[in-house]
């Protein structure tokens, strides 16, 4: 993956996206091969340093996991302060950020008085509140309803646009065609198909 690209990874369920996911993120170890992200050779990277690399890394989930006792300000908050993040700096980048996903006004509400696609748009402030070279989406429309899936993929591409790699998991066709971006397929753990500008065929 080069830097600031956009990525397609597509594949029939049980074909290994997900865990080339958590390979990303070190939640799993390859029983072989090399990972290479941003530089960093995993071969070499220390235990205690995995929370750092994960940083870097932003992630966006299905089923959004945000935490429902607190607003939507304080989901993207928490996502700075278990790093340790100053108050300045979390005053400065969390409203900055809420603007950036169309949330502003909405600081104040909690995730059970927003829509799908909104709840989404604050997990993808979390991820990228953090400032993450590589954002991972997850089937991030997989919940939604067609309007609100198209929205989230123009905020990806907005994302992309502003400098942040973005690998996007996705079994919707009609996304991956109009994307018209990198496409990756998996099938049975291995890489079956690399193409530049590539169509959804699985």
């Amino acid at each position: 993956m080069e830097d600031r690209e956009f990525v397609c990874v597509i594949g029939p369920s049980g074909a290994g996206k997900s865990t080339l996911l958590k390979l990303l993120t070190r939640e799993e170890t390859p029983t072989s091969g090399k990972i290479v992200v941003g530089g960093v050779d995993y071969d070499t990277l220390h235990k205690r340093d995995i929370p750092y690399l994960r940083r870097r890394i932003g992630t966006v989930f299905q089923d959004f996991k945000l935490l429902p006792n607190k607003t939507v300000y304080e989901n993207v908050a928490f996502s700075l302060e278990i790093t340790g993040a100053s108050r300045g700096r979390i005053k400065n980048s969390v409203p900055r950020v809420i603007e950036l996903v169309g949330l502003k006004g909405k600081e104040n509400q909690f995730p059970q008085q927003l829509s799908g696609g909104e709840r989404q748009r604050v997990s993808i402030a979390r991820a990228l509140v953090r400032q993450p070279k590589v954002l991972v989406a997850d089937e991030p429309t997989g919940n939604l309803d067609p309007r609100h899936a198209w929205d989230i993929i123009k905020l990806l591409k907005k994302v992309n646009k502003h400098g942040t790699t973005v690998l996007l998991t996705t079994h919707n066709q009609d996304i991956v065609n109009a994307l018209n971006r990198r496409v990756v397929t998996i099938k049975n753990g291995r890489v079956v198909k690399d193409e530049a500008k590539g169509r959804y065929n699985v």
